[in-house]
């Protein structure tokens, strides 16, 4: 019988989370040089997340996965115009500033005053003018909300033909979204939900509610070589839900 082997369970575990430890260390400072579209830092980037996820957050601008692909998608489609007027909730510094150089108009919205958004508004119900806004970026904040109120009042502040750009936490492999009203604790949402702030987890009828509210729905998903070179997320997605335009009369 091996040393290990004589021990207790506990001490086993013990032994093991200081290996675990050491590894993470060793890997947390970065593992494989990166590429960041958000400032052009090509190098390691550190790890981020709870639990950790390595090779997350760009060391120069702080961009996480999710920022990247966007700059990527941003960069590609080019769907920011010169005469757009965009919306941009819960607003990040790593997508703001490029957004605004691109548009018309820029205006920020959150339920939070920090960051001193143009609109401190509830984004289930804004009160902000309808059909007025070409673009719509919601970044994580659905599983935040009342999805379904939220969804509905981008729709409503879309012009006809506009788009929204949603990101989320999303299980591919679940067919239905895993939420409970009777989770209210912090510690059993983040058990059940992965944050404590969360309200839901999603699975794949994350598209079914999109389209529920009347949008017509697209994606961009992370892969390779872009997952390897800008340290993406193997198949995080950009769900792109437009407004159908007008109907034109027969």
């Amino acid at each position: 019988m091996s040393a290990a082997q004589g021990r207790g369970p506990a001490a086993r575990a013990a032994a093991e989370a200081e290996r675990v430890v050491a590894r993470f260390r060793a890997a947390a400072r970065g593992v494989v040089p990166r590429l960041c579209p958000c400032c052009g830092h090509q190098g390691l980037f550190t790890a981020f997340g709870d639990p950790p996820r390595l090779d997350a957050r760009c060391p120069r601008c702080g961009s996480l996965e999710r920022h990247r692909l966007f700059r990527l998608w941003m960069e590609r489609e080019r769907p920011f115009g010169p005469a757009h007027r965009v919306l941009h909730f819960a607003p990040e510094r790593q997508l703001g500033p490029a957004i605004r150089a691109r548009v018309a108009a820029y205006e920020t919205a959150d339920l939070s005053a920090k960051g001193a958004p143009d609109h401190l508004v509830d984004i289930g119900a804004t009160g902000l003018p309808g059909a007025a806004y070409d673009r719509v970026v919601c970044n994580h904040v659905l599983e935040h909300v009342d999805d379904r109120r939220a969804l509905a009042e981008i729709r409503r502040l879309l012009v006809p033909g506009g788009l929204a750009v949603l990101t989320t936490p999303v299980v591919e492999g679940w067919a239905a979204t895993h939420e409970y009203a009777s989770v209210a604790t912090p510690e059993g949402r983040r058990l059940q939900f992965g944050q404590a702030d969360h309200l839901r987890l999603y699975g794949r009828d994350l598209r079914d509610r999109i389209r529920d509210a009347g949008f017509a729905l697209s994606e961009y998903p992370a892969l390779e070589p872009d997952v390897r070179v800008h340290g993406l997320i193997r198949g995080e997605t950009l769900f792109l839900a437009q407004k159908p335009p007008p109907e034109v009369p027969a």
